[in-house]
């Protein structure tokens, strides 16, 4: 994935795959990582980001997600 601003080091490469790119290899990253990490640089927490749908209440992370502080500038 390519991310440009909005606080993101330029030029950062986080984490590796296997020569065929079907396994990750170092510092694996989820879609809820990403969302956790745009939240963050929008001032938002992202454990306090939370709707109730269906009497149950979510998170856009769900109960996973940590901000990457090592792509931030």
């Amino acid at each position: 994935m390519w991310v440009a601003g909005g606080g993101v080091k330029g030029g950062t490469i986080y984490g590796a795959t296997d020569d065929y790119g079907y396994r990750v290899t170092e510092n694996k990253a989820t879609v809820y990582d990403l969302w956790a990490t745009v939240l963050h640089q929008l001032g938002i927490h992202h454990m306090d980001l939370i709707y109730r749908y269906g009497g149950r209440d979510f998170r856009l992370t769900d109960v996973h997600g940590h901000v990457l502080h090592d792509i931030l500038a």
